[in-house]
């Protein structure tokens, strides 16, 4: 019987686990036991003595795997193995896996089909034979083996057997393959016996961090024999990230926090002259639709109720634009005889980019280029600060809301202390409030500030630009008696003068009152410490001696009433600094918006998604990282002292609007340097990250539970922050880069290479600076990390076409430094799985000792994974390569004939 069909959704369905347990009482079945983060069953497949339709044909063969549930008469399809030619004793290299949340017990059947394909091209198949066995009769046998009979589709003729193997990953005994290379017929299956793995440690423990950040995992199980007659056992994993969508809603609420504060200040601004007051509008009207349209994009994040990760097919909708394209966990665990049980880790997502505003002007990378060049020349209309004053006007801001309410909150502190009579809480907070008016100081005394005070008063009505003395009254003049009963506050003007005369020295007699007001109380707390026979403050810091104008002649009361009118004065000329520092950097963010509206705007928005995007995937990629290498106590010192390389590997062409990608992802990664990771100990069950800061400034906390928590060095637990150092390295490998190549422009792609290799050696550099040689795994030589970096700079100068020696290069670079990984493309589909799976396989070659004569057919075997999007458009089992895509690929990325796919 010949049957002909086209692959189904169904075909595909056996990855996603099934929630429906149908509506069976759970008491009435009996669950498989396994540990919490180990698949529920796996098993291998080998068939023998299959009988061919006719005597002089080869088979070519696989078996279909379908689950019946409990309580069901019909069968689901769940997997399939790879098809095994020319023999009729098929040893199949795809096992199967059902992962840890799929509901199968031991009353469930499984149903095992064996398939002829006559023409891999058209899908031409017979029938052969079935089997069917219930779970439990295979997790109870004896030897946990069954060798079922296959029957025709009348149930009458034999026409072969079928062998079912449990597996457990862990420790094989030392059984020889007993195979020859070029004949699979005599392969045996090794006897496997339970044993802990590196998943497995802690795995109780570390199970809620996970189920917070990953979900759907799909798995497949192979066995691939080693150069020395050895089987090695290898589960591929893919799962989608929960951070997809949680880390673009944290980052889009914190940015509208952020512009209200902006629109705020800028409201505030007060009375300008008619030219400035119209710009002045124009720019608050465009920043308070740009908030609405913030506004809007999370409340329809907060409605999405679909997928965890966004298709390649939602790539261009507006409401997800925030949303990285395919993001998922590629990890594979490899146990192998030779070597301890290792985990290979590698982020695929799409390359992060603006899909929805398009690349018709070009990416990030061209369009900041030229707005920062229209700024330059926009005349009279309005003044010109360079992106360097720029970024110091808002971490100014930034400073002014994070440094004025801890002042605030320690002068409290400091009454409180003074309230309760306690000398020592009162000399503590005294210290603490000194060194954060210090910072205080620090981070306003600054000359962009001056300039912009004198260019905010030009922009008054009826300025008068002179330089005389005005009165101003100062702490001196004040009259603040310490015994009296109600401190009244200093008088208060205007703080940039309206219609009088600009003094440019009010600016330096602000500055000289916050610092008399700060060592009037340090004044006053040594005159109450020495009345109670304490040793004071100015004893134990003697530097800069005390104004005796700030110490009052008698003591009377108690200490608050002495410190009280104090602690006001100082908030006072806080105040005043602030107002007038919050005016003249707003005033300065009011140029850059003026500038070029509505560009500027739409150019921030632009760089948010795309940053947006490269975060939530380097966040999953580091609390992977984090979570696989708690034990790493060398990792961990390198986590703290130096911080973690992330590598990003991007295979998009420099043709069309695949360059426009390309910048957009060139600046987005960059960005990404401004990101700083703190860990710190869950209070709840939540484990789910949280963004903090700014623009340009973020902090990523990072939860976790308690008896992870501990395994921490002692710095990261005070709070250290920990960075990261992104690199790219871009590798078109496409048709279309081969049209790029022979006409178009490939400057972009050799210039981020060129400038990336760069920054991986000072990486380096620091690395050989700070850590003991000791700290990398033995079998990693930092002389083979030297070779390596000299290897890749040389490859990156040749200039050679679709050289993807730089793929691999880069990637066992960053693999021996203990980086986090990624691979990107358009989609993190075609190009992205042809690189993962080329590379796993490779790894299994270098590392593990995969045998030369399998190497083709494991890359079979992996490329039949539904990689990335396939468990969502539920259209292909095979990873799906159009004709003219794998075309273009490069030699050394083989294709066969599975991976090109007829839809």
């Amino acid at each position: 019987m010949e049957i002909k069909e086209e692959t189904t959704a169904d075909e595909v369905q056996q990855f996603l686990p099934l929630v429906q347990a149908d509506h069976l009482a759970e008491s009435k079945l009996t669950s498989l036991k396994r540990t919490a983060s180990e698949p529920k069953l796996e098993f291998s497949l080998a068939c023998k003595d299959l009988v061919a339709p006719t005597r002089d044909r080869k088979l070519n063969t696989f078996v279909q795997i379908a689950v019946v549930h409990p309580g069901e008469q019909t069968s689901a399809r769940y997997s399939s193995t790879e098809i095994v030619e020319g023999t009729r004793d098929p040893l199949f290299l795809t096992g199967v896996t059902f992962p840890r949340d799929y509901p199968i017990y031991e009353e469930t059947k499984i149903k095992l089909t064996v398939y002829d394909v006559k023409d891999k091209s058209q899908d031409t198949r017979s029938f052969l034979g079935c089997a069917t066995f219930k779970v439990g009769e295979l997790v109870k046998s004896k030897e946990q083996q069954l060798t079922l009979s296959l029957r025709s589709s009348d149930g009458g003729k034999t026409v072969g057997t079928i062998d079912v193997s449990l597996v457990k990953m862990g420790q094989t005994e030392d059984v020889e393959s007993d195979h020859n290379a070029a004949d699979v017929q005599g392969q045996k299956c090794a006897l496997v016996y339970e044993c802990t793995s590196p998943e497995n440690n802690s795995c109780k423990d570390n199970l809620p961090l996970l189920n917070a950040v990953l979900k759907n995992p799909i798995c497949k199980l192979y066995r691939f024999p080693s150069s020395d007659n050895k089987w090695m056992f290898v589960r591929e994993q893919m799962s989608e990230s929960t951070l997809s969508f949680h880390i673009p809603k944290e980052l889009i609420n914190l940015h509208i926090k952020e512009d209200m504060r902006r629109n705020q200040d800028l409201k505030e601004l007060g009375e300008l002259s008619p030219h400035w007051d119209n710009m002045h509008k124009t720019v608050i009207a465009h920043c308070d639709q740009m908030l609405t349209l913030y506004q809007d994009m999370l409340a329809e994040l907060e409605k999405y109720t679909g997928s965890s990760f966004k298709s390649s097919c939602s790539k261009g909708e507006k409401t997800l634009e925030f949303v990285p394209v395919n993001l998922h966990l590629q990890r594979m665990y490899v146990h192998s005889p030779r070597l301890k049980d290792v985990l290979y880790d590698v982020i695929t997502v799409g390359a992060p980019a603006a899909h929805f505003q398009g690349f018709k002007n070009g990416g990030l990378q061209k369009l900041l280029n030229k707005f920062e060049s229209e700024r330059r020349n926009t005349g009279y209309q309005c003044i010109y600060y360079s992106p360097e004053n720029t970024a110091k006007a808002k971490e100014v801001l930034s400073n002014i809301n994070h440094l004025q309410p801890l002042i605030s909150s320690h002068t409290d502190l400091l009454l409180n202390s003074a309230r309760q009579h306690l000398p020592d809480s009162l000399k503590n907070s005294l210290k603490t409030l000194s060194e954060t008016t210090e910072l205080f100081v620090h981070a306003f005394k600054d000359q962009l500030i001056r300039s912009a005070l004198l260019a905010l008063y030009m922009a008054r009505p009826g300025c008068v630009l002179k330089n005389p003395t005005v009165p101003r009254i100062s702490v001196e003049d004040s009259g603040d008696q310490p015994n009296q009963e109600h401190p009244h506050e200093i008088q208060r003007q205007d703080s940039i003068p309206h219609h009088s005369e600009y003094d440019e020295e009010e600016w330096d007699r602000v500055w000289t009152n916050v610092g008399k007001s700060l060592n009037c109380i340090i004044a006053m707390v040594d005159r109450l410490l020495e009345k109670e026979n304490i040793p004071s403050v100015a004893k134990e810091n003697e530097s800069d001696p005390l104004p005796a104008e700030c110490v009052a002649s008698t003591l009377s009361g108690d200490w608050y009433e002495q410190l009280y009118p104090l602690t006001v004065t100082l908030k006072d000329w806080i105040g005043e600094v602030v107002t007038r520092a919050r005016q003249s950097m707003s005033f300065v963010l009011l140029q850059e918006l003026a500038c070029s509206l509505p560009q500027c705007l739409m150019l921030t928005l632009r760089r948010d998604i795309v940053f947006s995007q490269a975060l939530a995937g380097l966040v999953c990629g580091f609390i992977i990282k984090l979570h696989s290498s708690l034990h790493d106590q060398g990792f961990l010192q390198q986590l703290h002292t130096v911080g973690l390389i992330v590598q990003y590997e991007g295979l998009l062409s420099t043709y069309s609007e695949e360059i426009g990608m390309l910048e957009d992802m060139a600046v987005g990664i960059s960005d990404l340097q401004k990101v700083i990771f703190k860990i710190t100990e869950a209070k709840s069950n939540d484990l789910l990250p949280v963004v903090t800061g700014r623009r340009g400034h973020y902090v990523i906390e990072i939860k976790l539970p308690e008896k992870m928590f501990e395994l921490l060095p002692q710095e990261i637990k005070e709070g250290k922050p920990l960075h990261v150092h992104p690199v790219l390295f871009n590798v078109g490998i496409n048709e279309q880069q081969t049209l790029a190549e022979r006409f178009g422009d490939t400057s972009l792609q050799e210039s981020i290479n060129q400038e990336n290799v760069e920054l991986l050696k000072e990486y380096y550099k620091l690395f050989t600076e700070k850590m003991p040689p000791d700290c990398l795994p033995h079998f990693q030589e930092q002389n083979d990390l030297k070779g390596l970096l000299e290897n890749l700079h040389q490859n990156i100068q040749a200039k050679k076409r679709k050289n993807v020696e730089i793929m691999w290069l880069a990637a066992m670079i960053c693999r021996k430094l203990n980086g986090i990984r990624f691979t990107c493309c358009k989609s993190a589909k075609d190009r992205t799985s042809m690189s993962v799976t080329l590379e796993q396989c490779s790894v299994l070659r270098d590392e593990h000792q995969l045998h030369k004569d399998f190497f083709i057919r494991a890359l079979d075997c992996m490329r039949r994974m539904p990689h990335r999007e396939c468990t969502e458009e539920c259209q292909m089992q095979k990873v799906c390569f159009q004709h003219d895509t794998a075309d273009g690929f490069p030699k050394v990325l083989p294709t066969t004939r599975g991976d090109i796919w007829k839809s």
